[in-house]
């Protein structure tokens, strides 16, 4: 009885680091780690799977950076093009993440509808509907009773063009349209010139990218940078020296620049000679297939 109680101990002892052995572990693309499949997460809307920690930490920065609406499949060469339900987010995030994520939700989808718009008193923030037009006109606020311009938010100015040379607004739903000074320029949100979405900045560089539209300007007077790669802006006018760099940085940003520009250059300056040997040879071959495309078929 004794020996066969031995044998049943060993037994029972092994059991688990054979189970243990046994159980698969599944990969994650963003950490490249390796866990259990009770720690992994899967993406219902395609299927890809992280593990839980990462996706987490994925899905919390992009909601505090804000403007993250449909928030997508991590995985860049995702087939599916996959994105996160909001069940799907709202069991990972705490709930003051996931009330900022439906507050930016709802920011956006007024931001995007032509029907409706923010009141600009400062004492209210009801969203006011339009009518179905892109032309300016008169709006009630049902709220506060305002009455303004849909265009330019500006009190109503029946007979008169919106005066388009003013600044773009940089108020927040439910400020007023006092915040046109152009003397705020280290206002912490202003609205992208191109796109018109709400950005705030709360630190980095005076060169900024809309994450709506990818257009590139100055954050003090809104300037377009889409085109000045070496940041140029910054050596003259009235934002001379205000792009938040030191010298030294700028000057190895624009040799890095200048780099890969001459880097292409002499990638394609010693593949010319090539290219320039294979031309007939390609002419030849194209002249052959039209030819034997013509000819009738051997009898």
């Amino acid at each position: 009885a004794a020996h066969s109680g031995v044998n049943t101990m060993t037994t029972t002892r092994y059991r688990p680091t054979l189970d243990l052995a046994l159980e698969p572990l599944l990969s994650c693309k963003l950490c490249l780690g390796e866990f259990p499949l009770e720690q992994m997460t899967t993406i219902s809307q395609c299927q890809c799977i992280f593990c839980t920690l990462c996706l987490k930490q994925y899905v919390e920065l992009l909601i505090k950076e804000g403007l993250e609406t449909a928030i997508s499949c991590p995985d860049s060469a995702c087939p599916k093009r996959g994105h996160l339900q909001e069940n799907e987010i709202e069991c990972m995030v705490a709930a003051e993440i996931m009330q900022r994520y439906r507050t930016l939700q709802f920011e956006r989808e007024v931001l995007l509808d032509p029907c409706r718009t923010w009141c600009p008193s400062s004492s209210c923030q009801a969203v006011c509907q339009l009518k179905e037009t892109e032309t300016p006109q008169l709006v009630q606020c049902a709220a506060c009773s305002l009455e303004f311009c849909s265009a330019c938010k500006a009190s109503w100015h029946p007979g008169q063009m919106c005066q388009e040379h003013l600044p773009i607004p940089s108020f927040l739903p439910g400020e007023t349209s006092s915040f046109y000074k152009n003397d705020e320029d280290d206002a912490p949100i202003k609205r992208c010139p191109k796109c018109k979405v709400y950005i705030e900045r709360d630190e980095g560089c005076a060169q900024m990218m809309c994450k709506n539209c990818k257009h590139a300007f100055c954050w003090y007077c809104l300037e377009s940078l889409d085109d000045d790669f070496l940041l140029i802006h910054y050596d003259k006018g009235p934002c001379r020296n205000k792009l938040g760099h030191s010298r030294a940085s700028v000057i190895w940003h624009r040799t890095q620049v200048v780099g890969i520009f001459a880097g292409f250059g002499l990638l394609l300056l010693v593949a010319s000679p090539f290219l320039l040997l294979a031309t007939p040879f390609v002419l030849c071959c194209k002249c052959k297939c039209s030819k034997g495309d013509d000819d009738p078929l051997p009898t």
